[in-house]
């Protein structure tokens, strides 16, 4: 397909004149001109207005994990955009890619997880669980049970109820007030919260702090507790050993229901299908979007247990809750052949086996980098935290994040695009992704770390 041409300035200028993006600093987007203008992509690779040409080391957003400019995804867009673009699942009616779909995901899902709302964003899939979880409990003839515990720098999604759920002080320093009945506990972030301590000591420390919060509470008053396998906004914030088990005995012990976030980890990321298998638990409720469809329709799902469906199906009654676009057909559709694509090309398999081991080799190597206090990953999903002084946790300017937008800029700049989370320099790249690109990334990692000594050095001295 023969890239279209652009005018860059002009659309900089609409951009700043009409356009309010997302998670941006206006000042910053006036002030700048505008945003770099992404006009194509292909395979692991981005490419701007400018002529540059970017790997893409964040998938998108945690979700294009078969790559861009996949042909089969457009073609089952477009054949279904003609046979039947739009419907809703309103009035007892369906589609079919929108019921294929659900078993599919139900397949993937597998034990007792066999039943599937849509929704079209992972803050959306959320809210569904917010009030899934609060009307499971009423209908049970327990309504006092409407507290839900989530973690301190956990991410939920940017709706008012994703936000009041997710635990992070910029998202709640505005915009308030927020969704009763959300408790945060400590989150599993040992580099942060439990330097040098035992590994095994600080994993009772977070489990503990959960049961002592429930206790606190009174179990009767909880529905559920929530958390990403691995928290992906938070920083690649990957759990001590032991940890997941651990909660879901909590969990089961005082019989309130587990959730497990999988917006980020779900669809391969860890090197299996969803990080609760990866980490052997079994959860009631299951958050899902970004990988399901790789990003190319919006889409979102939750996996709901059978013993949930039975509770509310003996019940009876409607479930007064969903979208216009709920189980909407054409982003079905997509998912399906994404899914397919995923399987045909083991894609899974090869992070588990693979590229996330060589990824996490090549990480443990840069960790030697004097700006590095410590790398971590598993499967495609990555981290490397940086250090004013080597062999400790301490940032520059004394405070986090003076020092991570640095070095992500200079990676932008040398052609990998990386985030930035606070001190944190975190990835998530294409599932698609080979052993000579994951070398590029390093590479570009490095380099940008050596260039970014002097910067730190003098406004840090």
């Amino acid at each position: 397909m023969t890239p279209r041409n652009y005018d860059i300035a002009e659309l900089r200028r609409l951009d700043v004149a009409h356009h309010l993006p997302a998670q941006t600093d206006y000042k910053l987007q006036r002030d700048a001109g505008g945003s770099r203008i992404i006009t194509r992509a292909d395979g692991c690779t981005i490419f701007d207005g400018d002529g540059n040409a970017i790997l893409d080391g964040m998938a998108g957003l945690w979700c294009v994990q078969v790559g861009y400019g996949r042909k089969e995804l457009a073609e089952a867009a477009y054949e279904q955009m003609l046979e039947l673009p739009y419907y809703n699942t309103f009035f007892k009616t369906a589609a079919p890619t929108t019921i294929q779909l659900a078993a599919k995901v139900a397949s993937l899902l597998g034990g007792n997880l066999q039943h599937i709302f849509f929704n079209n964003s992972g803050s959306e899939a959320i809210d569904t669980i917010i009030r899934l979880a609060r009307y499971y409990w009423q209908v049970k003839g327990e309504p006092n049970r409407n507290i839900i515990i989530s973690r301190v720098n956990g991410y939920h999604g940017s709706t008012i109820a994703g936000a009041s759920l997710g635990g992070m002080k910029a998202m709640h320093d505005q915009g308030g007030p927020w969704v009763p009945g959300i408790e945060h506990v400590m989150q599993p972030y040992a580099f942060q919260e439990g330097f040098g301590e035992d590994e095994a000591a600080f994993r009772d420390r977070a489990v503990d702090a959960i049961e002592q919060r429930i206790l606190e509470v009174g179990p009767e008053n909880v529905a559920a507790f929530i958390g990403e396998p691995v928290q992906g906004a938070g920083g690649v914030i990957i759990p001590p050993d032991g940890y997941w088990p651990a909660v879901e005995a909590v969990c089961r012990k005082y019989g309130i229901l587990l959730i497990c976030d999988e917006v980020i980890c779900g669809y391969g990321r860890l090197g299996s299908w969803f990080g609760f298998q990866h980490y052997g638990v079994k959860p009631d409720l299951v958050s899902m979007a970004k990988g399901i469809s790789s990003g190319y329709l919006p889409i979102s799902a939750v996996g709901v247990a059978d013993h949930i469906v039975e509770t509310l199906r003996e019940k009876g009654g409607d479930f007064v809750h969903g979208y216009t676009y709920s189980g909407h057909p054409t982003s079905a559709a997509v998912a399906l052949k994404n899914l397919e694509i995923m399987e045909r090309e083991d894609l899974v398999g090869r992070v588990k086996t693979d590229t996330g081991p060589y990824l996490a080799k090549g990480l443990a190597a840069l960790a030697g980098h004097p700006l590095v206090g410590e790398t971590r990953s598993l499967g495609l999903i990555g981290a490397v935290e940086i250090v004013s002084e080597k062999g400790t946790n301490h940032r520059f300017g004394g405070v986090p994040g003076k020092a991570g937008p640095i070095v992500r800029d200079l990676c932008i700049q040398n052609g990998l695009m990386v985030r930035a989370v606070r001190d944190t320099v975190v990835m998530s790249p294409p599932l698609i992704l080979s052993k000579d690109q994951i070398d590029q990334i390093l590479g570009i990692i490095r380099k940008s770390l050596d260039e970014a000594v002097p910067v730190l050095q003098s406004q840090f001295r």
